[in-house]
């Protein structure tokens, strides 16, 4: 994968959208790409499984808009992961990614994501049989540790030994894992941040690129972030608040600043629900759930996503939600 063109020698990983479960399908990463034309986009995680055996067009399927696109996997069988990372390439997404950070316990009962840093010849086993059958890169998600062991060395041996079968990128949640006694939220709170663990690995590593993930809210804390490392991952908050991607572009990657306003944004959504829903017969309640964070901040905010979530304008076209939200939003309190 080459640097967008008005970016030149910025990282492809400079700034990435992480993979959220039931959040960042194909709907919630075109908003993003409206945003924002750099930043690297990922996939739900999706289960080899279910590629391979459950639908291949209904798990791969995606909006050329959305490049570039990363798919991300969870498995654990080489050749299983080499038979998805291929569909994958085909499919023409640009990156693979392999999940080794996902602590639920579905994820742990099948023995993936963050189960695999137990395992890190079986990690590189997976690289390996991905990098040997694909041309786009095959990239590694992960955390700092496991439990409560926060030996350095845990980690430093896992990209190690990762590293050997061809992975050169890796995106680091600079948590452990808990694999007892949390759940998958409170994995993404309650294990503490430490930050320098993944800078330390960027010093030990630096021929490797190295991304950091992990409760990383605002640009005064990406730019520290990117003084140590190569690249920074944002998850829950560019959900929430994803207005906050419209300046990604010329902050992290040069490029000319676009003339956004967020009403165009929204136009262009329910433009593309209309299109979801004569190809696909999506209905607009499933791709509106992703842009209530749209006016974050915004005077009428919440009157604006009121109306975007009342479950009795179901059956409304698209078009007539839009109009009653803005309307609502733009009202006087």
């Amino acid at each position: 994968m080459q640097p967008p063109a008005s970016a030149p020698g910025a990282s492809p990983w400079r700034m990435s959208v992480a993979p959220m479960m039931d959040w960042t399908d194909r709907h919630c990463r075109y908003l993003h790409r409206l945003l924002t034309r750099h930043t690297l986009l990922y996939t739900e995680m999706v289960n080899v499984g279910g590629i391979l055996f459950g639908g291949t067009e209904r798990h791969l399927r995606y909006n050329a808009e959305e490049h570039p696109v990363a798919l991300q996997l969870g498995g654990n069988e080489p050749s299983k992961l080499a038979q998805a990372a291929r569909l994958g390439e085909q499919w023409g997404y640009d990156e693979i990614n392999l999940n080794c950070g996902c602590p639920s316990e579905r994820v742990q009962r099948g023995a993936f994501g963050a189960c695999l840093m137990k395992s890190p010849s079986l990690v590189a086993d997976c690289v390996k049989a991905m990098v040997d059958v694909v041309e786009v890169p095959v990239t590694v998600k992960h955390r700092i540790g496991l439990d409560k062991d926060e030996s350095y060395a845990f980690v430093r041996d896992f990209i190690g030994t990762v590293q050997d079968a061809g992975c050169k990128v890796f995106i680091v949640h600079a948590r452990n894992a808990w694999l007892q006694g949390l759940s998958p939220k409170e994995n993404r709170d309650i294990p503490p941040l430490r930050y320098e663990v993944v800078h330390r690995l960027k010093q030990d590593f630096p021929h490797l690129t190295i991304a950091i993930n992990g409760g990383i809210c605002t640009d005064e804390v990406v730019q520290e972030q990117l003084q140590h490392v190569d690249g920074v991952m944002v998850g829950r908050e560019a959900y929430h608040n994803p207005w906050w991607l419209a300046r990604w572009d010329s902050l992290y990657f040069g490029a000319p600043e676009r003339q956004l306003s967020v009403e165009a944004v929204e136009d262009a959504m329910v433009d593309y629900m209309e299109r979801e829903a004569a190809q696909y017969g999506t209905p607009w309640y499933a791709i509106a759930r992703h842009m209530l964070g749209l006016r974050h901040g915004l005077s009428g905010a919440r009157r604006w996503r009121q109306v975007w979530s009342d479950h009795r304008l179901k059956d409304l076209p698209a078009r007539e939600v839009a109009a009653q939200a803005r309307a609502a939003g733009t009202a006087r309190a």
